[in-house]
């Protein structure tokens, strides 16, 4: 018997795991479907599409996408200690002020701008973004071309302006990654009142009388339960989190009553409201060799495990830029990420040689997705469907991010090093339809509010469900502009405050 249980060990789960064992009279379960995080490739910067499709990615695909060429994209989502924060590209963006300020307008009071500030410093005092400490000429190139295409300088994308081109700043500690499980759960491990277990798949949440009293789960063959006496929460991600109320019956009566499941709670919106940031990489050969093509190398580990220096320290999206797709918009609406290499289907695709790659992204999406159940087994992934480019206004962003990403790889900054492109992007829509792919942010699907469709309330409370919390990015009501993680551990921060009070 614990007080919390917590499910999921990622971004989310090990903010909140460590902050609630401060009480020192608290008891957390921290339960994790994966393993901990002792592949190397995990700590080492620039190997991680390496844990693409391994034992540490749940390995997601989506349903067609019937406005992508009816494919069905790969989503990997981390399966182990620090979840997508060990397995990501690194990336520290807050997200703009206006982002949060209409999570606020949208009925959720405490969680404007001013108000998640706090929480941000929160995180970055336990893990600062850091520089990077190893970049590419062909990122200082990127900048320099950005620059002669009209995109200023941006020294800091969490400063006061989000516009312009910079490098980003990293969650990395002396050139190492540095997950939310090293900044936040290791240090709580020496606690006493702090358990975790790895290699534990959830079954349900098991909810009596309208309470959540704990989980079922499933462990070498056998069903088991634990129980908490104050709160379980879900921290399992914008897919995990909405499967799992949907197996414990809390969800859509009428999807919940086809497959069998007791109705706990009828809640519409659970696995509604699904976003994420479709992006399209626009890739180039690369006439010298001087891409991360070669990085693998003796020397190159060596000088990384020695002194933590050298391209291994790459998160590979070195650079970026935040840019209008129209003079008359008032915010950014595309971000591009910079990547001195080839990096084709999230790197599958080999092109071969030495090469660079401008990533337009879509930053704010109108299309809406959802997650369902396809049976009431719980080791059956959910049915993922993204719906990208549903609503026709999120095509013209992207279709002027591809014509400006030609553009920079045009300027003269690339010239002593710009080959072919890999691929001829002759019909920009037609280029999209065919290569786009996610770029790895997943949000919305447990969303917070007060409509509807609303499944939890500001507190993260599910609406319906004494006892039950869900705290990651599921809960996000409509997504960053920009990189997820920051946001999603301010998230954490602000709940363990929450339920300190």
């Amino acid at each position: 018997m614990y007080d919390y249980i917590v499910i999921g060990a990622g971004s989310a789960g090990c903010v909140l795991a460590s902050r609630l064992t401060e009480t020192p009279d608290r008891s957390v379960l921290l339960i994790e479907a994966g393993p901990s995080d002792h592949k190397r490739e995990i700590h080492i910067p620039a190997a991680f599409s390496k844990l693409f499709k391994s034992c540490v990615d749940w390995n997601f695909l989506t349903e067609p996408q019937e406005r992508l060429n009816g494919r069905r994209l790969y989503w990997p989502r981390g399966k182990m200690l620090g979840g997508s924060s060990s397995m990501n590209a690194m990336i520290y963006i807050r997200g703009r002020n206006a982002d949060f300020d209409a999570w606020r307008e949208l009925g959720n009071d405490g969680w404007g701008a001013a108000d998640v500030l706090p929480f941000f410093k929160s995180v970055e005092s336990l893990e600062p973004p850091q520089d990077l400490k190893c970049i590419n000429p062909l990122s200082r190139a990127f900048l320099d071309a950005c620059g002669e295409s009209g995109i200023c300088r941006n020294p800091d994308f969490n400063g006061d302006r989000q516009s312009g081109a910079g490098f980003y700043r990293v969650t990395q500690s002396n050139g190492r990654r540095w997950s939310a499980a090293d900044a936040y759960l290791k240090p709580a491990l020496r606690r006493g009142n702090l358990t975790v277990w790895t290699g534990i798949h959830i079954a349900r949440v098991l909810i009596e009388n309208g309470r959540a009293r704990g989980v079922e789960y499933l462990q070498e063959g056998a069903i088991r339960q634990v129980f908490a006496t104050r709160e379980v929460i879900l921290s399992a991600g914008a897919v995990g989190s909405p499967h799992l109320l949907l197996l414990s019956g809390v969800g859509p009566a009428e999807q919940l009553e086809q497959l069998g499941i007791p109705v706990a709670a009828d809640l519409p919106g659970v696995g509604e409201n699904l976003q994420d940031h479709l992006s399209v990489g626009v890739s180039y050969f690369c006439t010298q060799p001087v891409s991360l093509a070669s990085i693998e190398t003796l020397p190159n580990l060596m000088k990384f495990m020695i002194r933590r220096n050298g391209p291994l320290t790459s998160n590979i999206a070195e650079a970026g830029a935040f840019v209008k797709s129209r003079a008359d918009l008032a915010e950014c609406d595309v971000q591009f990420h910079f990547g001195p290499v080839h990096y084709v289907e999230h790197g599958f695709t080999k092109p071969g040689g030495h090469g660079f790659s401008i990533g337009p992204v879509l930053l704010n999406p109108i299309s809406r997705g959802r997650i369902s159940l396809r049976s009431a087994n719980p080791v059956e992934a959910p049915a993922i469907d993204p719906a990208y480019l549903s609503d026709p206004a999120d095509l013209a962003p992207l279709i002027e991010g591809v014509k400006l990403a030609r553009r920079i790889a045009d300027a003269k900054p690339f010239d002593p090093y710009r080959g072919k492109p890999v691929f001829e992007p002759d019909d920009p829509e037609l280029y999209i339809r065919a290569r786009a792919e996610t770029i790895y942010h997943p949000v919305g699907t447990c969303k917070m509010g007060s409509d509807p469709l609303s499944v939890v309330n500001a507190r993260l409370q599910v609406r319906g469900v004494a006892g039950l919390r869900v705290v990651d990015a599921s809960v996000m009501p409509v997504i960053v502009s920009g990189n997820t993680q920051a946001a999603t551990m301010m998230i954490a921060e602000k709940a363990a405050s929450l339920m300190r009070e």
